[in-house]
């Protein structure tokens, strides 16, 4: 079994183009992780995405821990084997949707108890109940549970919540089960204040986590914001080790971040799009639904070669979204994927060739 490894092949400023070796294959960074939150990639078989050129995706603590519930996919062979992806997985460690359940959920020191959003059931999330349910899950990448702090919040209040997740990130570090090749990553807290970013990733580092990654960024603040936050924090998480920030975005959030250092990304954007009609495209996004599309033979995108763009024109794919038929998603979202992949390589290309800023003046001027 290999061991669990970051290896850095080459640097461009402060971006880095690297490989992740894992239990279960390895990691091209900078890297885009599908969401598939309840074990699957919305409208996407796994071999598709693969075939898109993604190493990893990312599975849900919480949803999968309500149904099928984790006992049940431990039972099954894990979840690479229930979903039939044998590559690496990240599991988010459920407290964002937590964060989101805002009025179904109370919190104390020991964790949170919550009502399942499915029957009302009560349910109780710790640091060690998280850790062990994503150890059912034989998650190749494990994250610690922590507090998602809102946006805005007061310096006091996003103190509380930091120095919180990192008792709870302690916690998560000794009920973690250590094995060759599996990682568990440390979340960095502390809302827009540098200082206390830097208190929370000092306090992590003694815990020496796997990989760091950048938490509550993404919850509602500007562009500009977000920008600002992750080309401070970035610089702070260990060179030594993967850096992740949670729930990005995007392409133009996720260029920005690649400069900044950051090696990986997920988000819900490309697949919850798709469904909704949106694509992401060389030309800046096309909203299919619009009537202007409605006898247009164009492919949804000149300059892709995707699956989609190689068989469809807009005209079909704006009838097949309007009808409401299974097959939009399906085309939609493999085409976004495609738009996804095709974007990571290129910037991990730029990283390899030395022109990472040229390539992204060019791709900032097309990208939404």
């Amino acid at each position: 079994m290999p061991e669990f490894k970051f290896e850095r092949l080459a640097q461009d400023g402060k971006a880095r183009r690297g490989r992740i070796h894992t239990a279960h294959g390895t990691i091209e960074t900078p890297a885009f992780m599908p969401v598939g939150t309840a074990g699957t990639v919305k409208a996407m078989k796994p071999e598709d995405v693969k075939g898109l050129g993604f190493d990893i995706i990312l599975g849900n603590t919480y949803h999968l821990h309500l149904r099928p519930t984790d006992e049940l996919v431990r039972d099954m062979g894990g979840l690479h084997k229930f979903i039939n992806w044998p590559g690496p997985i990240l599991t988010d460690s459920g407290g964002y949707q937590v964060f989101s359940l805002t009025d179904l959920r109370k919190m104390t020191e020991e964790g949170v108890t919550f009502n399942s959003h499915i029957d009302g059931a009560k349910k109780f999330l710790s640091p060690e109940t998280s850790t062990l349910i994503q150890d059912n899950l034989d998650a190749t990448i494990t994250m610690a549970f922590d507090e998602c702090t809102p946006y805005p919040a007061t310096e006091e209040v996003a103190r509380e919540s930091m120095e919180l997740s990192m008792r709870w990130a302690k916690r998560s570090r000794e009920a973690f089960n250590k094995r060759e090749g599996y990682a568990q990553f440390g979340i960095q807290q502390g809302s827009t204040y540098p200082h206390l970013r830097q208190e929370s990733i000092d306090k992590l580092e003694e815990l020496d986590f796997e990989g760091y990654a950048i938490g509550g960024l993404a919850v509602g603040e500007p562009p500009e914001k977000l920008h600002e936050m992750t080309a401070i924090c970035a610089p702070m998480l260990p060179e030594h080790k993967p850096r992740y920030l949670m729930g990005v975005g995007y392409p133009q959030d996720i260029i920005k971040a690649v400069i900044s250092g950051v090696d990986m990304f997920d988000c819900v954007l490309p697949t919850r799009n798709a469904r909704n009609g949106l694509a992401f495209t060389s030309e800046g996004t096309v909203s299919i639904k619009q009537k202007q599309y409605e006898r247009d033979e164009a492919p949804l995108d000149p300059a892709c070669d995707c699956y989609t763009c190689k068989n469809y024109s807009r005209s079909y794919l704006r009838h097949i979204y309007r009808a409401n038929e299974a097959l939009s998603a399906m085309l939609m979202t493999h085409h976004n994927l495609a738009f996804y992949s095709s974007l990571m390589k290129t910037l991990r290309k730029a990283i390899e060739d030395g022109n990472l800023q040229e390539v992204a003046d060019e791709l900032l001027t097309r990208v939404r």
